[in-house]
């Protein structure tokens, strides 16, 4: 792939609490918000967002991180691209306040950003409620978000928060005692539905932290879980980004049906007599 100038989305500004990010917008329908991995807002996540935009949903890429739109692969930028890229990418991260890389049962900051620009865009679509992926880094922050009763449909893409490099923290996601218990309720109520996706050999997502999100969320949460084997050979690093740059994007494929499920998700939750 090369480059993606997003000619097909509105950019516009979203602010909230003092806190502005661009967001890019493309669609019609109920709302579905889609969370960059790092390195950013790459041509795999406009691809994966204009397959959900197909579907009849307006999709809403925040821009947190990143340049919009760039190739982070080689053949794109060449191996000095790559590593400049993915350095912008996390060292924005690091230094910023809004995420929390390391912290057990703490909600990232971002995610108060996160639920205000949802509800504008539920406000704005119109339907029963909204959806949201997060990706890696941002993969925890969709359930964060579902504290918020027009989340209706969130789905964790190989949630990598708290980073699992200190020990200990194979175990939880990237949210609050509190929020927890409010999604929890949600779930025990019959009015949510998570799912998490992940391949079994990730090292940045353990078997604990889905153990974990099962003993927490019941049968609410729904895991899609992927052999090493049936990731895209072709992607730069290990299996790990299940609907982006490991995804192969055929029929019969194992990957194609994570997508597809993720797909009908957002179907069966946010369109009316689906």
């Amino acid at each position: 792939m090369s480059d993606d100038a997003l000619v097909d989305f509105d950019r516009e500004t979203f602010g909230h609490g003092g806190t502005e990010h661009p967001v890019h917008r493309s669609g019609s329908g109920p709302a579905v918000i889609v969370i960059a991995e790092i390195p950013g807002i790459t041509p795999k996540v406009v691809e994966f967002a204009r397959t959900v935009r197909e579907e009849g949903f307006t999709v809403v890429l925040p821009h947190l991180f990143g340049v919009p739109g760039r190739d982070p692969n080689p053949p794109a930028h060449g191996w000095a691209g790559t590593v400049a890229t993915g350095a912008r990418a996390f060292g924005r991260v690091c230094v910023s306040r809004e995420f929390s890389l390391f912290a057990t049962g703490r909600t990232s900051p971002v995610v108060t950003w996160l639920r205000a620009l949802a509800a504008h865009e539920h406000e704005r679509c119109g339907g029963p409620g909204v959806g949201a992926v997060g990706m890696c880094l941002t993969g925890g922050f969709a359930l964060a978000m579902a504290t918020d009763e027009r989340m209706l449909a969130p789905v964790l893409s190989q949630p990598s928060l708290p980073l699992t490099v200190i020990p200990g923290r194979k175990r939880g996601t990237d949210i609050s005692a509190d929020d927890l218990a409010v999604v929890r309720q949600r779930c025990v109520a019959g009015d949510l539905t998570v799912m998490g996706l992940r391949f079994r050999g990730d090292k940045l997502v353990s078997d604990e932290r889905f153990d974990w999100l099962r003993a927490q969320l019941g049968d609410a949460f729904v895991a899609v879980e992927l052999d090493d084997e049936d990731a895209n050979p072709e992607g730069l690093l290990p299996p790990h980004s299940v609907l982006t740059e490991h995804l192969i994007d055929e029929p019969g494929t194992r990957t194609r049906a994570a997508l597809d499920d993720v797909l009908e998700l957002f179907r069966t939750r946010l369109l009316p007599g689906a």
